[in-house]
């Protein structure tokens, strides 16, 4: 038998990105389901957008800047983030109460709580905003005992910030309860046997492994938020410059067949969705990397 010496040995080829995305996928029907998913979202996703942006162009830079930085629009843009920012904050806590109550306990009733946590997303939006417009208008059931204390919810910005915190909860709450329900009891112990009290145990033990899905639930939180229109019109009074929000700006141009002005709005409002979804998703990506390695 010749030994085989080293330099007789050839290297394996490495195979290129074109060679890798050739290669026949175990599964069956790979190009014709890539074919359709890169059709669905073309048509649904990329083209209107595109056609937006198409749309703004028409206007030129100095069309788009004048447009966005009228005194009407510009004060609807802080609005609408500064409440969305709020709202989002709330879910994060409340959210994260409610589903740890769903996930560590049982009693009776629990069933029925579950399924209200998702009633936000099974109503109307439209429906929504009228209840809430009833039960806080200062005549209103609850409004009333608010009207004592001189305070006004409906046809306010607090208005605004009630009606996205109520449409936006579900979020928080389903995408921290698998996360959850799979976070072993035994950590707890653990940490509870090495003497920490239970607020260093949940800052030290659950929150680490909660933050990546709480980033990702507050992140499509804060997206639907921003554009958030039927529930809010109906309790946010829509007084210019006070509580008007961005989407009603967007309609209004629109009623005034102003197109380009309505695209050129639409469009920094959907930039500015971007890049904070882009800074969260980044965030998250991080934090489950960190969480992995432990």
């Amino acid at each position: 038998m010749s030994a085989t010496t080293p330099s007789t040995i050839k290297p394996v080829p490495k195979k290129g990105w074109l060679t890798r995305l050739r290669q026949r996928n175990v599964l069956p029907g790979f190009g014709l389901s890539m074919g359709i998913t890169v059709f669905s979202l073309s048509l649904l996703v990329v083209l209107p957008f595109a056609m937006m942006a198409y749309t703004t162009t028409q206007m030129g830079w100095t069309g788009f800047w004048e447009t966005i930085s009228q005194p009407q629009v510009t004060a609807a843009i802080k609005l609408s983030l500064w409440m969305s920012f709020l709202a989002m904050l709330t879910n994060m806590v409340f959210g994260t109460l409610v589903a740890w109550v769903l996930v560590r306990y049982e009693f009776w009733g629990k069933s029925l709580i579950n399924a209200l946590v998702d009633l936000p997303f099974a109503l109307p939006t439209a429906v929504t905003g009228i209840s809430l417009a009833t039960l806080y208008a200062p005549n209103g059931l609850i409004g009333q005992w608010f009207a004592k204390f001189d305070i006004q919810v409906a046809f306010t910005p607090i208005g605004i910030w009630l009606a996205l915190v109520v449409v936006s909860f579900p979020f928080i709450v389903r995408a921290v309860q698998p996360v959850l329900a799979e976070l072993s009891v035994e950590f707890e112990e653990a940490s509870a046997v090495l003497g920490a009290n239970r607020l260093t145990t949940f800052r030290k033990v659950i929150l680490p492994e909660l933050l990546p899905a709480l980033l990702m639930g507050a992140g499509m939180m804060f997206a639907r938020a921003t554009g958030e229109y039927g529930s809010v019109i109906f309790i946010a009074g829509n007084i210019p410059m006070q509580s008007e929000i961005l989407p009603l700006i967007i309609i209004s141009k629109l009623e005034q067949f102003d197109v380009q002005g309505a695209s050129a709005v639409a469009l920094f409002m959907l930039l500015i969705s971007f890049v904070i979804l882009l800074t969260i998703n980044i965030v998250q990506w991080k934090l489950s990397r960190r969480v992995g390695a432990r």
